[in-house]
């Protein structure tokens, strides 16, 4: 055993062991935690070139986790690109577009996001094209949307993108035109990705220092709320390698376990599939683990690719009758599954629409008959799900990955509920019943396509389901509130055990890695008010000091 160096005690510590157990010391060593106890019991450890602290009644909860994140696309964000709130107008973005270009040198692009799903109509008129044009004029724009499946470009970029020579969709895309047929600059899912090639093409590919940096900025943002595991829900070679160099260089200060894409129609990345999952062992360290291959069985709602049951709201371009569909027929999606079986590694699904779900659970109900039984397999978002498939979750050992601003009132729930008719649209995310019929639930907050990371604002809209931050009123599906004890394990013990890492990460016991975050008061004895409030004084991760709140 690692000999002790540093001793807390005097605090609350919640150690989310299976017991619920409550400790009041903690000595850790060589990075790990060694015992946990009273006092009295732990400082008996003490010795020479021990540190000891006082924690003078603060709470310590183990590292929190995020089991869906796009890390590097978030740090990339932060350090280079435009971020407006998704609830900006269309005259708010061409302003903050129009300020943000003046600053950059001449030709570059202007990247950013997001804007709003709920603009979508807003956005696709030519006097939207119009604004953006006379505020940008020969530069390139390329905005992204709240999903990050969709962007919004201007003419210039949709010249480079060769979207005007187009005489039909793309495959897994919609170029959005006027009535006259003229391109408004609203590009749904691949049609997008072609502008996003063309940008890739031209400024060439980013060095490896550009592409790690991001990622250590992205995990500075994460440690800020208390986060030191998460899993990069669509890794490429690149972010790999960055994630690689990291912790060769000792600098990679989170757990991390990468998504590999088998397909991708949103982020223009172009070495996807075999040949990337078969080549993500070379990129595996002691804290970065390839583990999952990531895949996009349909779209999103708001843009009618998400694939249901049951028909969305009719509309002029679709008809009465539209469902969306799946991206690959069933029998490709269980030679996915196989393919990865076979190499060792899990699968993340990416699935919005109740009949994606359904698709998953046939497929994996025919693996497990045929005896692959280890291999994991999330749902990522799973925002609607038929009430017969629920229990299949547990059945199957299938983990509900779960994602924020979807089982409380905002911006996408409107949006939703545009496409959707009620009360279908706002019977999101069935935690409670997942939960009671044995399904594993991680939380994962899907940053940036979230504002931000923030586990606190998500753990109170677990508990409440209302609004955090109260700017739209009411709760969505009540019924399916869940208790602040299981939301906690949401956000530690349930990610852990659905990337793979529960015998290191998720709990405070003896041999898990020292990760853990320091709080003012007890969230188990504090109002739900005060809780969506809560934010790290300190991170912890492997035995040393991230974070400290300012």
């Amino acid at each position: 055993m690692d000999a002790v160096d540093f001793i807390l005690y005097n605090g609350v510590i919640l150690t989310m062991d299976d017991q619920h157990t409550t400790a009041t010391a903690m000595a850790l060593g060589g990075g790990r935690v060694l015992a946990v106890g009273s006092a009295e019991e732990i400082l008996r450890l003490d010795g020479p070139g021990v540190t000891r602290r006082d924690l003078r009644g603060l709470t310590v909860l183990p590292g929190l986790v995020d089991t869906h994140n796009h890390h590097n696309v978030a740090g990339e964000v932060d350090l280079h690109r435009l971020k407006i709130s998704p609830s900006a107008s269309v005259e708010q973005i061409v302003q903050a577009v129009s300020q943000w270009a003046e600053q950059l040198s001449p030709g570059a692009w202007v990247l950013g996001g997001s804007w709003g799903s709920g603009l979508y109509a807003d956005l696709s008129t030519p006097e939207a094209l119009r604004l953006l044009d006379a505020a940008t004029g020969d530069r390139p724009v390329l905005l992204t949307d709240d999903s990050q499946h969709n962007k919004w470009a201007n003419t210039a970029a949709m010249r480079r993108g060769g979207i005007f020579e187009l005489t039909a969709d793309p495959d897994g895309g919609q170029v959005v035109r006027d009535p006259e047929g003229r391109p408004t600059g609203v590009l749904i899912e691949s049609a997008g990705a072609l502008v996003e090639q063309a940008r890739i093409a031209e400024s060439g590919p980013l060095d490896a220092a550009h592409v790690a940096a991001s990622s250590e900025r992205a995990i500075e943002m994460l440690h800020g709320y208390g986060i030191t595991a998460f899993q990069d829900a669509a890794a490429s070679k690149e972010i790999m390698a960055g994630l690689k160099t990291l912790d060769d260089e000792g600098r990679l200060k989170a757990w991390v376990v990468s998504s590999m894409l088998i397909n991708d129609f949103i982020f223009g990345t172009e070495f996807v599939g075999d040949p990337l999952i078969s080549s993500g062992e070379q990129y595996r360290t002691v804290h970065h683990r390839p583990d999952f291959a990531k895949i996009f069985l349909d779209g999103v709602p708001p843009s009618r690719t998400g694939a249901f049951l049951e028909p969305y709201l009719p509309d002029d371009l679709h008809g009465h009758d539209h469902l969306g569909a799946t991206t690959m027929p069933i029998q490709e999606l269980e030679g996915w599954l196989r393919r990865c079986a076979e190499l060792g590694i899990g699968t993340k699904i990416h699935c919005t629409g109740d009949a994606s779900v359904r698709a998953v659970l046939d497929t994996v109900e025919t693996l497990r008959s045929d005896g692959l039984t280890e291999i994991k397999v999330h749902i990522a978002h799973g925002n609607y799900i038929h009430p017969e498939d629920v229990p299949r979750f547990g059945q199957l050992d299938v983990v509900a990955e779960i994602s924020p601003s979807l089982w409380y009132p905002g911006v996408i729930v409107e949006a939703l509920s545009s496409v959707l008719p009620e009360p279908r649209a706002s019977e999101l995310h069935p935690n409670r019943e997942l939960l009671d019929t044995g399904a594993t639930v991680a939380g994962g907050s899907d940053w940036p396509v979230s504002e931000d990371p923030n586990p606190w604002s998500a753990i109170y809209g677990l508990v409440t389901r209302r609004n955090p931050s109260g700017e739209f009123p009411g709760q969505l599906w009540p019924e399916q509130a869940i208790t602040l004890q299981e939301a906690l394990h949401v956000y530690t013990t349930g990610p852990a055990k659905a990337m793979g890492l529960d015998d290191v990460i998720g709990r405070l016991a003896p041999g898990y890695s020292a990760d853990f975050i320091l709080l003012e008061k007890n969230p188990l004895s504090t109002d739900m008010e005060e809780v969506k409030d809560f934010s790290a004084l300190e991170t912890w991760f492997a035995g040393h000091q991230v974070y400290t709140q300012e």
